[in-house]
């Protein structure tokens, strides 16, 4: 539980990056901003429309490049739906383990695909020198509350009572669209939608 603490609180790990990048939403009114990395993936990401469908709300999803390839229709299927989409780079690449110039090229290689002014970083891990030369093209996104849905040892009823406690108002919240996160999504997603929208919360894209 520890963990999940820790990386919710932005306030901890924003301070180790420049101020150029978009944690949270500066806003006074019941908002919050759902996003899901790592995809478009066939089957969850179809249930995850699904559930927002069900809700009538949209989302942002920063998708994977090499996924998009794969799964064009799913990818439009997002779009069509009225949804958001953002950069994730084509090999959901460690920015930290990769060469700036192989990082950037990997990143252009999914901008071809999902035409997105959009970027978040993979791990939430890049160096300041490819943030830096990004930030020229893109709006650079982080998170105020990381769900941890992909932690397959997490109980699902954890993992929600934890997105709960940590969203606010003009929360940048992290789901996830990949086959790790399907357990939790399956229970965690529409409960927290339900939970704030009882709440008065509205949800928007980015």
């Amino acid at each position: 539980m520890a963990n999940i603490s820790l990386l919710n609180n932005s306030n901890l790990i924003r301070n180790f990056y420049p101020s150029f990048f978009t944690w949270e939403i500066n806003t006074h009114e019941k908002n919050i901003y759902l996003t899901f990395d790592d995809g478009p993936v066939k089957g969850i990401t179809n249930k995850v429309l699904d559930y927002l469908d069900d809700f009538n709300i949209k989302a942002t999803f920063f998708c994977v490049g090499e996924n998009v390839a794969n799964n064009k229709d799913l990818f439009h299927e997002i779009l069509n739906k009225g949804h958001s989409v953002g950069n994730h780079t084509y090999n959901h690449l460690n920015g930290w383990k990769t060469k700036k110039t192989d990082y950037l090229n990997n990143v252009e290689e999914c901008h071809k695909l999902t035409a997105s002014k959009l970027f978040r970083p993979p791990y939430g891990r890049i160096s300041f020198s490819q943030a830096y030369e990004l930030r020229k093209y893109y709006k650079l996104i982080m998170w105020s509350v990381l769900t941890c849905d992909f932690d397959t040892k997490l109980k699902p009823q954890n993992c929600l009572d934890k997105s709960i406690d940590n969203t606010k108002n003009g929360s940048i919240v992290v789901f996830h669209d990949n086959i790790k996160a399907q357990k939790n999504i399956d229970f965690v997603l529409p409960r927290y939608i339900e939970y704030f929208l009882q709440k008065g919360f509205s949800f928007h894209t980015l």
